[in-house]
């Protein structure tokens, strides 16, 4: 029984695990590509957060010199 839910005697077919080895490539360089975006968007963000931190301390506007 077991046989013929395969398709035929002779095991898996070859296509199957061709197609099921390049979908689990393609999920770890997605995996990757995502670890490497949200390292990107963790830096940006730290910028982000210092350039308001910047903007939010309170300076004096400098006065005109009088002649």
């Amino acid at each position: 029984m077991a046989k013929a839910l395969l398709g035929y005697v002779g095991g898996p077919d070859p296509r199957v695990l061709s197609e099921m080895r390049r979908l689990q490539q393609r999920v770890q360089d997605l995996e990757s590509e995502l670890v490497r975006m949200q390292a990107e968007n963790d830096a940006l963000s730290a910028v982000a957060d210092h350039d308001q931190l910047l903007r939010s301390i309170d300076v004096p506007q400098p006065v005109p010199a009088y002649s």
